[in-house]
Parts: structure tokens; sequence; C-alpha cells
């Protein structure tokens, strides 16, 4: 699904596109209420991670709502300015091109997977990880966008602006996504590379087989093809239900194998449209 092969892309001053904006000032208004929390009281942000960040236990006695909103939550002003940074710079083509309807649907998609991903192995016995552990940030969902560009952009070439070079961008994501990673495990020991991970992972799967228009297109079409056979299935059944009743009456009638009536045939069929002196204009 290559896109835009040969091109050349500057990561100098990409556009702000409208809901690429719009996620990073609620990052950083989120984050400057909770620094704002945290002087007022030296519990409050701990509140906050509980309720709001995603700890697996909790996912799982049904506080679901914390697959979302963990990705608001930074704690450190460095993790924040990259997934801001990364955001602007890859979002911004994204949603250019594919619209802000599926580019949040892709984003939050990437998301709640990456967050599905750390419940899973949190249950997992895995080194560092517990139900109990938080996880916070919008990594997930930014690593997703991050597999999109090196996947659709993959051939088009970056500038490294103000650097006299240029880049794949298949090289340049796949290198700021091992060195992010790396990163990550020297300084939390693991506790979210799993989410980070369930990101790419499920954001390389939607790409690949989902259908171009998207999650909720791909869904609404089998709902809707699901519905349609029902109803389908219904007049089948209730016309052969009509045929049975009707022959208890010495009455016959018929239908086609959709549920259609079938009306009786009344005599020989007129020529040219059933009239006597045939075509009449």
């Amino acid at each position: 699904m290559p896109m835009n092969r040969g091109r050349t892309i500057s990561l100098s001053l990409p556009p702000f596109t409208r809901w690429v904006k719009r996620l990073i000032l609620a990052y950083a208004g989120i984050y400057l209420l909770m620094a704002v929390m945290r002087l007022a009281s030296p519990f409050a942000r701990e509140w906050v991670v509980v309720y709001l960040g995603l700890i697996p236990k909790l996912v799982m006695q049904g506080m679901v709502w914390q697959l979302i909103t963990y990705s608001f939550l930074h704690l450190e002003l460095l993790h924040l300015l990259f997934n801001a940074l990364a955001l602007w710079m890859f979002g911004s083509q994204l949603e250019s091109d594919w619209g802000s309807k599926r580019f949040l649907e892709f984003y939050f998609f990437c998301t709640v997977a990456a967050g599905l991903t750390s419940v899973a192995v949190s249950y997992m016995h895995v080194p560092g990880l517990s139900p109990g552990t938080p996880t916070i940030g919008a990594s997930g969902g930014i690593y997703g966008l991050l597999v999109a560009f090196g996947v659709l952009y993959g051939e088009s070439e970056i500038m490294m602006f103000p650097l006299p070079f240029r880049i794949k961008a298949k090289y340049f994501v796949w290198g700021i996504v091992f060195l992010t990673l790396v990163g990550a495990i020297q300084e939390t020991g693991g506790v979210a590379n799993f989410a980070h991970l369930g990101g790419l992972l499920f954001g390389y799967l939607y790409l690949r087989f989902l259908p171009r228009k998207g999650l909720m297109f791909a869904t609404s079409e089998r709902y809707f093809s699901i519905r349609n056979e029902y109803y389908r299935w219904k007049r089948r059944r209730a016309a052969k239900k009509f045929e049975v009743y009707m022959s208890k009456h010495d009455r016959k009638v018929e239908f086609d194998e959709h549920g259609n009536y079938i009306p009786p045939d009344d005599g020989p069929r007129k020529g040219n449209g059933g009239s006597k002196s045939g075509w009449v204009n």
C-alpha cells in the first residue's frame, strides 16, 4: 500500500491539521492541570492516574474508559514533548490524506489495541508487569501512526532539516521506533513496552486487512448485510406459512425463493406489452 513514491517530505514545519492540533492541546492542557493539582495536593495526581490511567485489574473490573483516557495522561515533560512532536510530524500527513474521520478511527483503534495488549500481558506473569501496574501516555497510538507512515510512505524521502541529507521514510520511522523502544526499556524496565508493541502490531494489521474506508465502514457493511439477510429469512418464512395456510383453504398461492408473491397466470400474455393491437404510440 505504498503511496507517494519518490516524494520528498520535509519535517521542518508540517501543517497543524484539525484533530492533530486538538489532541496536542488536550495533552498539554491535561499535563498542565495535573501539574497544578500536584501543587495543590500531593495525592491529586496519584488519584488521576488510578482512575484515568490504564490499570489492568481495574479495566477487568469494569473501568473500561481507561482504555482511552490513559492516552491523555503524561507525567514527564519529555514524554509529552516526544508524543506531541511525533503526532504533529506524522499524524498531520495521515489526517491530510485520510480525512479526520478515518485518522481518528485509526489513532484510537491503535490506542485501545495497545491498552488491551498491556492488559492481556499483565496477566501472563511477565517480569515487571502485573495487573496493578499502571500505564499512561499516548505512545500506543503514536506507534500506530509511525508504522502507518512507514508502510504508506516508505519510499518517500524525508529532508532531515536542518541536517543537509535525506533518508527514506521507512528507515527513518523504524530507526525512531527502535531507538524509542531501547530508551523505554532502559528507563521504565519494560513496564509500557508491550503497549507500544500492541500499537505497532495492530496498526499494521489495520492497514493490511481492513477496507480502505476504515473499520467503521467494514462494521456497518457487515451489520447491514446480516440485518438484510435476517429480513429476507423472515419474509421467506412468512411466505411459507401463508402458502400452508391458504392450501388448507383450498387456495393456491406461490412465492419465489426470495419470498416475493407470484401472481396467478390469468391466461396467455398478450404480445407487445399485452395490447390487443400491438404496439401503441
